[in-house]
């Protein structure tokens, strides 16, 4: 009995390895809108995938919106499902969301978490909030501790969309986040409410006091800039500029560089008009409104964000890279600056293999990672063709 036992964990396990290798060999061609192409490996495969983040020492997270966080290995695999991580109950556009790890994760190992809060009084209430925690990994498990809230959107609205909740660190160690509008509008514009806006918070999340809008309320006190509607990606160049994409109406996507204190006009002004049909008026109609650096017409429904900062393409070192939810692409778009150092952002190519892209990451060697959205979404790893 005990033989047929062992035979059976030994064959078990050797499919078990039989599938992991099979699926991390798939390749992908991916198309180029300017006759270059891609070519994916695909490294695993998730429940709806929301975001990731590497380690230091080549370990990555990987968020499922339904509710998992992954602790992948250093060939990408998956190692464990990470043990207390916060309850989500997903609906529509939220869920479990992003993750980051501290500038000093090597000596603290402290993550930051997104995710949604139902609201225990009304549960059609809902809103994002942010947990820091530390993140302990063993040979048999992974796991969080210390958690604790340390930013809540405000206030909690019905409807399930539009929560936004991206994070990234400035070089300067602050902490910066996205705050959709929640498909309501006019909280962009409000500055009792943190809807529709990206804010600036120390690493514990407490407001500094060089905010622009500093001792105008606990709320003003973390807003950075305003006039949003739902930006979904947040990187910094290498010289320290802050740049968002965010999801127009219909149409009018945009991609902006943040400057301290302005106000970028949503939804008095946009790119795009109203799924109703009712026209906005653009930027150029209000000046006083900061205008997009690039905008999409038609739509590229714009998810997850990187700059690339390696040098193993070292061709697109400064460029950036968007995923594309209804354009099922990775967008990549190159910045420079003209005569009046102005910017000039534009879309240098489109690579498509006919798939939602929901994250885009770079890991410490320089390897652009995408993951696909939805049941079933992939992480691949990708390869430029000669």
């Amino acid at each position: 009995m005990r033989q047929k036992v062992a035979l059976f964990l030994t064959l078990a396990a050797t499919s078990f390895v039989t599938v992991a290798q099979s699926e991390s060999s798939e390749q992908i061609e991916m198309k180029g809108s300017n006759g270059a192409s891609l070519t994916g490996s695909v490294m695993a495969s998730f429940d709806q995938p929301w975001a990731m983040t590497f380690l230091p020492d080549g370990h990555s997270l990987v968020t499922e919106k339904t509710g998992k966080l992954w602790l992948l290995d250093k060939n990408q695999q998956k190692r464990f499902s990470v043990e207390n991580v916060p309850d989500v109950t997903p609906r529509g556009q939220g869920g479990l969301g992003d993750v980051i790890i501290h500038p000093e994760f090597e000596s603290n190992n402290t993550i930051y978490i997104s995710y949604i809060e139902r609201d225990p009084q009304n549960d059609e209430f809902s809103g994002a909030v942010i947990e820091r925690a530390t993140l302990s990994i063993s040979d048999s498990n992974a796991s969080l501790s210390e958690r604790e809230i340390i930013w809540r959107q405000a206030p909690k609205m019905t409807g399930n969309g539009h929560y936004s909740h991206r994070m990234a660190f400035s070089p300067d160690g602050y902490l910066f986040i996205t705050s959709g509008d929640r498909q309501k509008f006019t909280p962009a514009q409000n500055m009792a409410m943190n809807l529709g806006k990206v804010l600036r918070l120390n690493e514990d999340g407490s407001a500094p006091e060089d905010n622009p809008f500093f001792g105008n309320g606990s709320v003003a006190d973390q807003i950075w800039t305003l006039g949003h509607r739902n930006p979904l990606g947040i990187d910094f160049d290498e010289k320290g500029n802050l740049w968002t994409h965010e999801m127009g109406p219909k149409h009018g996507d945009e991609l902006n560089i943040i400057e301290r204190g302005r106000n970028y006009g949503y939804p008095m002004v946009s790119q795009g008009d109203h799924y109703s049909g009712v026209k906005i008026p653009n930027h150029e109609d209000y000046p006083v409104f900061k205008e997009p650096e690039l905008a999409w017409v038609p739509a590229i429904s714009p998810a997850g964000f990187i700059i690339y900062k390696g040098d193993k393409f070292s061709d697109w070192t400064g460029n950036g890279f968007i995923g594309g939810l209804s354009s099922k692409a990775l967008v990549r778009v190159t910045f420079n600056k003209n005569d009046e150092d102005s910017w000039q952002a534009e879309e240098a190519e489109r690579y498509e293999w006919g798939k939602r892209v929901r994250e885009v990451e770079q890991d410490g060697m320089g390897n652009i990672y995408v993951l696909e959205d939805k049941e079933g979404g992939r992480l691949i790893k990708l390869q430029r063709n000669k």
